[in-house]
Order: C-alpha cells, then structure tokens, then sequence
C-alpha cells in the first residue's frame, strides 16, 4: 500500500483540534491542491471563501446545528458551487448566455465536492485534519445571508480542518462495506433480503438488524435535519430556475 492510498485508508473525521495554528504554507498547499482537481471543461466551477473572521466562524457553528468545533477549527473553507462566474466571462466577450439551470446547478456541485475532497487528502497529507459540515444544505438561505452569497451561487460543503488530539489519532475509524457490497459489475443490481443482512453483520454492535436500522432511519433519514434539507433544497431550485436564487 503506497502513502496515498494509506493516508485515505487513515484519514477518518477530526472533530476536536489541538489548537495549533495551521501555518500559511500549508494552507497555501491545500488550497493550491483542491484546485488542481479533475474539473468539468476545466471550468472550475467553484468558489471558496476562506473564512477568517471569527465571528463569522462562530456564527456558522451556531448556524451549523450548534457545533462548537466549528467556531474552534484553524481553518474553515465554504466550497460553493459557481454557476454565476462564467456569465460574466461570457458578458465581457459581448455574449448573451442563457440562464443556468439544475444541470449547471449538479455540474457546479460535482466541481466543488472533488475540489474539496483534494483540500481533505492534501490536508491529510501534512497531519492535519478535517470534518466536513453537511448543515451548509440544511441552511443554505441563512448561508447564502451570512455570506452573501450572490445568484446562482450555492453552499456545497464545509469544511473545517486543525491538528486533531491524540484521542481524534487514536479513535478508530468507523468500518466500511466490503467492495462486494458496493461495486457492481456493468449494471445496477438489487441486493435481496440475506445479502443485505449480510451488508451489517457484526457493523449493529449488540442491537439485531431490524432495531438497529429502525434507530438509524429515524435519526438520519427521517430526521428534522433531512426534511429540512429538502425542504431547503426545493426552494432553491425553484428559485434557481426562476432566476430568483
């Protein structure tokens, strides 16, 4: 196994920081590094917003379902989808572009996700750690305020990274499916009954499949947090299609 596939297999969320300020150099490194992921056209379709000021961090925390490690992190990037830069490089050569719509919407996003990924394994790389922030979606209206976020651009992800405590280094990582879980070859395939409970032996610790999954579905996708995000996320693609967002 080469350092880069290890450093992936290692690389687990880092919720608690030690402090230790992430130096400019490395921050230059990550952000240089999450520009140089695959891209739609080249286009880079993204823009981060290196977020500096304090009060915004800890506004974001509170924002951000009440995470006080947010507010504690050395470094917190805001990955937005950017479907608004290219009309004004399409403006400036006097050309009239159409509006953008969900397709540019999903592109611009696709764009954002793998350049933000880069900054994770970069990061990574020099020791420090990451989390990413799901709650940007969830509160994409109060985001697109406290950020001020023009038209036709979206909150993507976030992400906050810092050098993680001894305990974070020594917390195991949650366990992965096997690839046979996972991968299928050249065509979807349903998975039936026992395949599936198959999927979560010995990952339910001491609760049977059917509670486990009952607690899990209630607390994720049945959660206020995902209805809210749906919600969210209808409106801002009416709005995006009215060109109201």
């Amino acid at each position: 196994m080469n350092e880069m596939i290890r450093a992936l297999h290692e690389r687990k969320s880092v919720r608690v920081f030690t402090g230790q300020e992430i130096s400019q150099e490395d921050k230059k490194s990550i952000l240089e590094a999450a520009l140089q992921a695959p891209s739609a056209g080249c286009q880079l379709l993204y823009t981060i917003l290196d977020i500096t000021d304090q009060d915004k961090k800890e506004k974001l925390a509170v924002l951000c379902d009440n995470q006080p490690f947010i507010g504690k992190a050395q470094m917190v990037l805001v990955f937005c989808a950017d479907c608004r830069k290219w009309l004004s490089f399409y403006r400036e050569a006097g050309l009239e572009p159409r509006m953008p719509g969900p397709g540019d919407l999903l592109l611009a996003v696709e764009d954002a996700l793998i350049a933000a990924q880069n900054a994770v394994t970069a990061a990574q790389s020099l020791g420090i750690g990451s989390c990413y922030i799901g709650d940007v979606m969830e509160r994409a209206e109060e985001m697109k305020e406290l950020l001020k976020l023009p038209q036709y651009v979206y909150p993507a992800c976030m992400l906050v990274f810092g050098y993680p405590t001894r305990q974070q280094q020594e917390r195991e990582k949650p366990q992965r499916f096997n690839l046979s879980d996972l991968v299928c070859e050249n065509s979807y395939q349903d998975k039936n009954s026992q395949e599936i409970r198959e999927m979560f032996q010995g990952k339910t610790g001491v609760k049977s499949y059917d509670a486990w999954m009952e607690a899990f579905w209630k607390r994720k996708y049945e959660s206020d947090f995902s209805r809210e995000m749906n919600r969210s996320m209808r409106v801002y693609l009416k709005e995006y299609e009215e060109g109201q967002c």
